[in-house]
């Protein structure tokens, strides 16, 4: 096998290890991973219109925004709010129920976030960053990840030394 295919199955894996474990998780709070991303890109930079939340989604659901936020909407954890000026421009907010939901996504991601930070040093992290910046430069994906960051205040945790 080519060292480049041994990588594209064991970012695969990666990839469908940290989602099975983070589906077990969201479970609990009866969401699914791309509702958990949709909830918390609302909570953290909304109120949103759906096409911007649609352009800081990274994940790959097969589900468009709109049908991940009618089940948000249907679940009471966000609602929808016509523009003061124009009733056509429907914002995205989240609930207070939201609010806690989100809250909730943000501890489980944590427990996620902190095995990963346990698994490798700081120098093997911002090696991995770099590649995988360099794999997905250009991407949709990689796209819609640079505009939640651009958003998104310099992270408060660091990592380990």
């Amino acid at each position: 096998m080519r060292t480049a295919e041994q990588v594209r199955y064991l970012i695969l894996a990666a990839q469908r290890e940290g989602n099975r474990h983070l589906m077990a998780l969201l479970s609990e709070i009866d969401l699914t991973p791309a509702q958990s991303e949709a909830l918390r890109i609302i909570a953290g930079h909304g109120p949103l219109a759906l096409k911007e939340l649609g352009d800081m989604l990274v994940c790959d659901s097969g589900t468009s925004p709109s049908r991940i936020v009618d089940r948000l909407v249907a679940a009471g954890l966000v609602s929808r709010v016509a523009g003061e000026h124009d009733r056509r421009q429907v914002r995205l907010t989240v609930t207070a129920e939201g609010e806690d939901r989100a809250a909730r996504v943000r501890g489980i991601e944590d427990q996620l976030y902190d095995s990963i930070d346990s698994a490798l040093s700081a120098d093997d992290t911002q090696a991995f960053l770099r590649i995988l910046r360099i794999l997905t430069g250009g991407s949709p994906a990689r796209a819609a990840l640079d505009k939640r960051l651009a958003a998104e205040e310099p992270p408060t945790r660091s990592h380990p030394a």
